[in-house]
């Protein structure tokens, strides 16, 4: 049962990382008139060049960095236990630190001291995902080239009498996931402007990249905004401030508190707040979606939970109408998902003026 959940999972990633890069490949066919299959292979290969190959390359630098750190790290805790372990004096009084010396050598035992073999075995231990990974590699590949006859088959699978249905159906849940993926690079954007801003007035250097990058990461919950801060961090330790007269340190501890207000602006308010208008959903059930998906089901969780509850009210509101002898689609539903803020503003308004007008020939 594990290893059906792992590869549902696995394929259900595949599908989604096929539907962010198809874009490029419909470009590329109405541009260069290259057959699909060809301009499947352009685009699937240069992206496992970018999100493979830079990463096989930097993994060995950065496991190193990571044990130079650790190493740092265990020769600071040395310092401030030999420093602790003696009495200080201050004036006429004498304060003993010997038990908090204590605890960080405790501390250091624990977590410090196996750090870099702990770095070495986690190492070793992901390669049990390979196989998980190829799987995901070749299912996109799989579902950027052959969707198309994938799309036909399952439309099929309804009774002809319902071709007609599935075919509108099919349209409206790939409009939630068009609008999803729109909000997705609305939220990126507006990140990346927010953070660069606040690294540009606190003089840190790199502010425009290190905010583009904050954008970015965005993409991913979680583990992309401590990607984010940790690289803000690292800068503001080596480099500190243009203009704040502080230490590195409290340099860095700035930017830490400055990233944990505006991350938290962008969890609770602004994510569900552009995701809600993206799909037309509240932006409180958003919120609780978005923290039940991590919590169960973690990064992809959060990252597909949105746009599949909103797929599926979008079924289960077809259903409905179905089952009650309705239209199976109201003239708006659906629509809205469409059309621009603007437009639906002018329809809105057309259709009070309209209604005016004939209360006033009544």
């Amino acid at each position: 049962m594990l290893y059906a959940h792992e590869a549902v999972k696995a394929l259900i990633i595949a599908a989604f990382v096929a539907y962010l890069i198809s874009p490029a490949v419909s470009l590329l066919m109405e541009r260069t008139k290259l057959s699909r299959i060809a301009a499947v292979n352009i685009v699937y290969f240069s992206s496992l060049i970018v999100l493979v190959g830079v990463p096989s390359i930097l993994t060995p630098i950065f496991f190193d960095e990571i044990k130079i750190v650790a190493q740092d790290l265990l020769d600071l805790s040395n310092e401030i236990s030999v420093v602790l372990s003696q009495p200080v004096q201050l004036g006429g009084m004498v304060f003993h630190f010997e038990q908090l010396g204590a605890s960080l050598a405790n501390v250091q035992n624990v977590v410090l001291t196996p750090l870099p073999e702990k770095a070495l075995a986690l190492l070793e231990t992901t390669s049990v995902g390979v196989l998980w990974f190829l799987v995901i590699i070749v299912g996109v590949h799989l579902f950027m080239s052959e969707w198309p006859q994938m799309r036909v088959r399952l439309l099929e699978l309804a009774p002809p009498l319902y071709h007609d249905d599935v075919r509108e159906l099919y349209r409206r849940v790939r409009g939630v996931w068009m609008a999803y993926l729109r909000g997705q690079i609305v939220l990126m954007i507006i990140v990346g402007i927010v953070f660069t801003i606040a690294w540009l007035i606190m003089g840190i250097p790199g502010a425009l990249v290190l905010g583009a990058l904050a954008g970015l990461f965005t993409l991913v919950p979680d583990v992309g905004p401590f990607v984010a801060v940790t690289l803000a961090m690292s800068v503001a330790l080596l480099e500190g401030s243009s203009w704040i007269p502080l230490s590195n340190f409290l340099v860095a501890a700035i930017v830490f508190v400055v990233y944990l207000v505006l991350i938290n602006l962008k969890n609770f308010w602004l994510r569900p707040y552009i995701m809600g208008r993206s799909v037309h959903m509240n932006e409180a059930l958003i919120f609780i979606a978005i923290m039940a998906a991590t919590i169960l089901e973690g990064i992809m969780g959060a990252l597909l939970v949105v746009p599949m509850l909103a797929s599926m009210m979008v079924i289960l509101e077809y259903l409905r109408r179905r089952v009650l002898k309705l239209p199976p689609f109201g003239d708006e539903d659906g629509q809205q998902l469409f059309d621009s803020p603007q437009k639906i503003g002018s329809l809105r308004r057309t259709s009070i003026r309209a209604q005016a007008k004939a209360k006033k020939d009544l």
